[in-house]
């Protein structure tokens, strides 16, 4: 219920940044010593953060005013705004629109090893990986499906970039992927946020083939039966769709 109260993303993160900032500089006005005022305000911005529903929400929430206070230290106590750079530089590589979709998490190595046995392609079909950050989902895709022509799609110009230049088996580009036609492509791979699926699941069923397959990393799609899932080291999941237009069927609940 408290999460419902908190503002959209982005912005817990820039008022829990200035509260916490406020609430130092109330307290040594009236008297506080530095520590317990750091303590104060380190404390506000956890509980903003702890409003958050993601964890690394939370981190990032949590984590920016100890963070601008160490920045601080390190300029000797100056009142210069250098701590601002970690955060312009985040903005810069996970520009705000981004910041709903998912967080920069990798793929892991050999999470994707047992999609060619459950999901074969033929030589040269189109894979996409939707999303695709760093390039640490496309990096596995290459690897387990040699012979595809193994795309991805970022919206951030820099990771995509990033992208092109560790997975050179791939062709990387910036674009959206919600924008993006999914029609031509025989798989297509995701790793976003639960929230998110359902909306991953409609775009799936619009545009691609009966035959197409639709990959997911951790989060499955609400009341769709999946054709096939397996765990990997860990506890995380792979979810297999075989996605479903309008009309022709309904998905198993």
């Amino acid at each position: 219920m408290l999460s419902r109260l908190a503002p959209a993303w982005p912005l817990p993160a820039l008022l829990a940044w200035l509260a916490a900032w406020l609430l130092y500089a109330a307290a040594l006005a009236a008297g506080v010593t530095p520590g317990p005022a750091l303590a104060l305000g380190a404390a506000l911005g956890a509980l903003i953060g702890w409003l958050q529903t993601q964890r690394w929400r939370r981190l990032i929430v949590a984590l920016g005013f100890p963070a601008s206070v160490l920045a601080l230290g390190w300029q000797g106590g100056s009142s210069g705004l250098l701590w601002l750079a970690p955060l312009a530089l985040l903005w810069w590589l996970y520009p705000r629109r981004s910041w709903t979709e998912a967080p920069l998490f990798p793929t892991p190595r050999g999470a994707l090893d047992e999609l060619p046995a459950q999901a074969p392609l033929p030589p040269g079909a189109r894979v996409l990986d939707a999303g695709c950050g760093v390039g640490d989902g496309l990096r596995e895709l290459v690897r387990v499906y040699p012979r595809a022509r193994v795309e991805g799609v970022e919206w951030s110009r820099p990771l995509a970039l990033l992208a092109r230049w560790r997975v050179r088996g791939a062709t990387v580009r910036r674009g959206d992927l919600w924008a993006d036609d999914w029609g031509n492509f025989a798989l297509v791979y995701v790793f976003q946020r639960p929230e998110s699926m359902p909306r991953v699941w409609d775009k799936a069923c619009a545009e691609m083939a009966a035959d197409g397959w639709l990959v997911s990393l951790d989060f499955a799609v609400p009341g769709v039966e999946s054709t096939s899932n397996w765990q990997l080291p860990g506890g995380r999941f792979v979810w297999l769709y075989r996605p479903v237009r309008k009309g022709a069927a309904k998905p198993a609940k």
